[in-house]
């Protein structure tokens, strides 16, 4: 079988820990062209994947050789290079948030229709072996009526992260127009839509710049959030936790508790009203503390949909509902109001 060539646009980190290394190790691909602004950075990932080097990635859309693109960019760039890039005949993997409005989101997923080319966001929580365990049980009905949930992603920062450290683009809102909520509360609100199997309502929020100085976004969030059938819980998302991340999510049932990336050994443990407690040792979570060597699985699904002409395990439709619940919560807390989701 021909193998789909790929082009990454954006050499970051998580390029550089997740697409590049993953893209590498799945057979069914070539990585082909890469692309970032920075030209020393970009010359030697070039060199590492014998790649072809662009500063610009209108080239590297141009090229005739690439089928696919990852696109790991700063935020206001995802939308405007998916949309070339898939009007030009190419699949899109896209970084998640998936865009900085849902104009611009809707403005994607038209363009993946109309090409009839692959738009996958990257949303890796819902691949973490917990969190398919989680959606399972609950849709089985072994938790019974679900009444509340709640759910953390908190670590101490970008500046650990990202290639440009503490100058990451990450702390400009022109950039990333977003802060800790586009970078942590959009996975929660995908996760927790994915677990719980349904959409959420409403929306409230507080969300702060509380602890880092040369942030112009935020840095720590916290929503309470109302799914339509009436489950109402918190998420928190933080750039502030300065100790251990967190990314745990507990979901309160009738007939039991689950408890997920909560305990360091058992990445789901179930709590049943009978006294009775379960624990699973499924494989842990992806860490930004292990250098996220660990498989986000979002590179083969991606590839698979491609392979098998498949719907993609996370679409357009789908990144869009997580991120509009995102655009909810920046609402809210500019209206002081909930906020009703459409």
């Amino acid at each position: 079988m021909n193998k789909i060539k790929i082009g990454v646009v954006g050499c970051g980190s998580i390029a550089q820990h997740r697409h590049l290394p993953e893209y590498e190790n799945n057979e069914h691909v070539e990585i082909v062209a890469v692309c970032d602004i920075v030209e020393d950075r970009v010359q030697k990932v070039a060199e590492k994947y014998g790649a072809r080097a662009y500063t610009d990635y209108e080239e590297l859309i141009a090229d005739g050789k690439v089928e696919a693109i990852s696109v790991c960019t700063p935020n206001y760039l995802h939308a405007p290079i998916s949309v070339a890039a898939l009007r030009a005949g190419k699949h899109v993997l896209c970084e998640k948030p998936m865009a900085t409005s849902s104009v611009e989101a809707q403005e994607m997923i038209q363009a993946a229709e109309e090409s009839g080319k692959k738009l996958m966001i990257a949303h890796n929580q819902r691949f973490v072996p917990s969190h398919e365990k989680a959606r399972k049980l609950i849709e089985s009905g072994e938790l019974g009526k679900i009444y509340s949930f709640r759910s953390a992603f908190g670590h101490g920062g970008p500046e650990g992260w990202s290639a440009d450290g503490a100058d990451s683009w990450f702390f400009k809102k022109k950039e990333a127009f977003i802060g800790a909520m586009g970078d942590l509360g959009v996975h929660k609100t995908d996760l927790l839509r994915y677990i719980l199997g349904e959409e959420f309502a409403e929306v409230g929020s507080f969300i702060e710049t509380s602890s880092k100085e040369n942030a112009d976004v935020d840095d720590t969030a916290v929503c309470v959030l109302k799914t339509e059938s009436g489950i109402i819980g918190t998420l928190a998302a933080s750039w502030s936790y300065v100790s251990k991340e967190d990314n745990s999510t507990i979901i309160y049932g009738e007939k039991a508790i689950l408890r997920l990336e909560d305990d360091p050994v058992h990445s789901l443990v179930v709590q049943y009203a009978t006294g009775e407690v379960v624990k699973y040792e499924l494989g842990g979570i992806q860490t930004n503390e292990e250098g996220g060597q660990r498989n986000s699985h979002v590179i083969e699904q991606f590839v698979a949909s491609i392979v098998h002409d498949t719907e993609p395990s996370v679409t357009g439709d789908e990144g869009m509902k997580s991120l509009q619940v995102v655009l909810a919560a920046l609402e809210s807390n500019e209206t002081k109001r909930i906020v009703k989701i459409n």
